[in-house]
């Protein structure tokens, strides 16, 4: 947010040096308009802050280095005092229970005091936010005074109530995108325990899983003389951790991507003044949170690229403090309803093996649409014919990898902010990952093999879901009618660490099974032949429970159609039987080549009687169902796959 002092150096629009350098970097007109930030707190403003169960605060430590917290659990925590003709209408009340040990935000503001007037300036930043309405203020000012109760209201003496008087300078209202409904619920803490990890340390498995599970963190900024405190959201897992180690070279690196916003780009502004940041990611079902200070460095178009593939802008952080606090929030969140706005998952270099990276657009690998099947009402296998620059040569992929492939030439038309009428329409990159469903051509020599020639053929199966299948789904092939032909560039070939391969040929005589739902059986399709082959020498044994609706059995009579043997090893779980002549013929055919008919949903005891002690479990479905399986595979040995980038 700008400050309204004039010593801020702002610019006629009300910009300061940091925003007007982000606008430039991102290629941005917004530093020609006016900035929307009022002075001081509006009645209308208060009134929406009022409303909210949670407020953000940001602020920053001795050493100049952001902290975030998050306060709150019921509307009415935080108001405003006084009204539009008080000297108090722009003092911002709030009043919550805090774990007061361990919050971060807390320590810098009270100073270990009970009671604190502070005589120097503290700034103070806020989001307060609905997430049932999915409505947003932000604040930035001064703390004006403080208090901590001498005793709490529950058995855990750590847990107290916090009073917190703020001077609001300036505020925003902000828009409801990306924001992931939730129902919240305020609790008393009791029994928090919490601990400090330090610059170079590895996090343990407890405080990587609250960044795994995340659909939403809050982040706090400065560029010294004013804050911003702000909100990320995504699906869930957008945020990733890129390295996570002990020693010199190690510590924790967090990396997330920055989707199209309202392209005011404040936060992203004060990070080009001061890169560091402080962030809270909390966990809406245990209450535990993590909060970090780091710094940042903003990645743009090829940069952003090498690091996160699928994100053409991206914020990698590295961690130089973190504290984990479990059960310390003074509230839950039942989920609701994820934005319609949400970009698919971007998964990091650091997750996977990548080949034959092309880099910038138009690049060294095109794919150039040849041919489409449609072979449900919704999934069609879609036949790629690959041109190769001659200057490069470019490894071939292994069977189970993916392809990212960017579609934005063909369907990105423009930035636009809101459309709600069509959310996935709009401020999208259009770069996809696709498992390909097809294995690597084999080659007369070793050497062949490693390289991609022109003409080599790739073949991905996806079902209709977005602009991007929904314009694959509808492209006028070229033998079929006078048009130019689909020709999309090639990021990268990635390994998702999902090869069964690997596995069918260890030593170990242990049996695979492989959980599908829908076309989680893709990664599958490409590896099966392999698996069956490999799998028999080493005494292992290959098992595939696939879950489909009805309307898509004609997928699995394909596959099976395609990959000798297949059949044989499948159980085929069907849902949303309607009993028409066609549904029964089509499972009289899976029948007929070998496979086993289950109508009805996958059960634990299915999943565990497939296989023995030591089997290894390939998990591919989606979220909802993946959780439920890994539920019933507590302790098994399991490889997740995911179809949700």
């Amino acid at each position: 947010m700008a400050a309204t002092a004039s010593a801020h150096n702002l610019d006629p629009n009300g910009w300061h040096t940091g925003e007007r350098q982000a606008h430039a970097l991102l290629h941005v007109q917004t530093s020609r308009r006016r900035n929307p930030t009022a002075p001081g707190l509006p009645p209308s403003y208060g009134m929406r802050i009022a409303a909210s169960p949670l407020v953000a605060l940001g602020t920053v430590d001795v050493d100049g280095r952001p902290w975030t917290t998050l306060w709150g659990g019921e509307a009415g925590f935080a108001r405003p005092l006084g009204g539009p003709a008080s000297q108090q209408k722009n003092i911002l009340a709030l009043q919550s229970l805090v774990a007061v040990r361990w919050d971060p935000v807390l320590e810098v503001l009270m100073q270990k005091e009970t009671v604190r007037q502070p005589v120097e300036r503290v700034m103070v930043s806020g989001l307060a936010i609905d997430l049932e309405t999915r409505d947003r203020v932000k604040i930035a000012g001064r703390m004006v005074v403080g208090a901590v109760a001498e005793e709490g209201p529950g058995d855990d003496e750590n847990v107290r109530e916090v009073q917190l008087a703020v001077a609001v300078e300036e505020s925003l209202g902000n828009c409801p995108k990306y924001v992931n409904s939730k129902e919240i619920r305020p609790r008393v803490p009791g029994g928090v325990k919490g601990w400090v990890v330090g610059e170079n340390k590895k996090w343990d498995g407890e405080m990587v899983r609250v960044v795994e599970r995340a659909d939403m963190f809050f982040l706090s900024t400065t560029d010294g003389k004013t804050m911003d405190t702000n909100h990320r959201g995504g699906p869930r897992g957008f945020v990733r951790v890129s390295r996570n180690e002990d020693g010199e070279e190690g510590g924790v690196v967090l990396v997330y991507p920055e989707y199209s916003g309202n392209q005011l780009y404040q936060s992203l502004g004060n990070l080009q003044v001061d890169r560091r940041i402080g962030v809270i990611i909390p966990d809406f079902e245990t209450a535990d949170a993590v909060y970090l200070t780091g710094e940042t460095e903003v990645l743009v178009g090829d940069k952003a690229g090498a690091v996160m593939p699928h994100a053409k802008v991206a914020v990698k952080i590295t961690v130089a403090e973190a504290r984990f606090v479990k059960g310390g929030l003074p509230f839950t969140g039942e989920p609701g309803e994820m934005s319609p706005y949400n970009p698919p998952v971007r998964k990091v270099v650091t997750e996977g093996e990548m080949v034959g990276i092309s880099g910038a657009k138009g690049g060294g690998i095109t794919a150039k649409l040849v041919n489409r099947e449609v072979l449900t009402p919704t999934i069609a296998r879609y036949t790629f014919s690959l041109d190769v620059d001659n200057a490069k040569k470019e490894k071939l992929w292994k069977a189970g990898f993916a392809a990212t492939l960017d579609f934005s030439g063909e369907l990105d038309h423009g930035w636009s902010h809101m459309r709600d009428d069509d959310p996935q329409s709009l401020n999208d990159d259009f770069i996809r990952t696709f498992t390909v469903s097809s294995p690597p051509p084999s080659a007369p020599s070793e050497d062949e093999m490693m390289t991609i020639k022109n003409g080599t053929e790739m073949q991905i199966t996806a079902r209709l879901h977005g602009p991007v299948t929904n314009f694959l789904f509808r492209y006028p092939l070229q033998h079929r009618h006078q048009v130019p032909p689909l020709e999309i560039p090639v990021l990268t070939f990635w390994d998702d660490h999902f090869r069964m391969l690997d596995e069918a040929a260890a030593g170990e005589r242990k049996d695979l099974v492989y959980v599908a739902g829908g076309v989680g059986v893709t990664p599958l399709l490409a590896q099966a032949g392999g698996v069956l082959a490999a799998a028999a020498p080493a005494g292992r044994k290959l098992t595939v429970l696939w879950s489909l609706r009805a309307e898509d059995v004609p997928l699995a009579v394909d596959s099976f159609a395609r990959i000798p043997g297949l059949a044989a090893v499948t159980r085929l779980f069907v849902t949303g039987m309607g009993g028409g002549e066609q549904e029964v013929r089509v499972l009289e055919d899976v029948e007929t080549l070998g496979a086993g008919v289950v109508r009805g949903r996958m059960t634990r005891d299915s999943v565990l009687a497939a296989g023995g002690d030591g089997s290894t479990y390939f998990v591919c479905t989606g979220r909802g169902m993946a959780d439920e399986v890994l539920k019933w595979l507590e302790g098994q040995k399991t490889v997740v796959g995911s179809f949700d980038y």
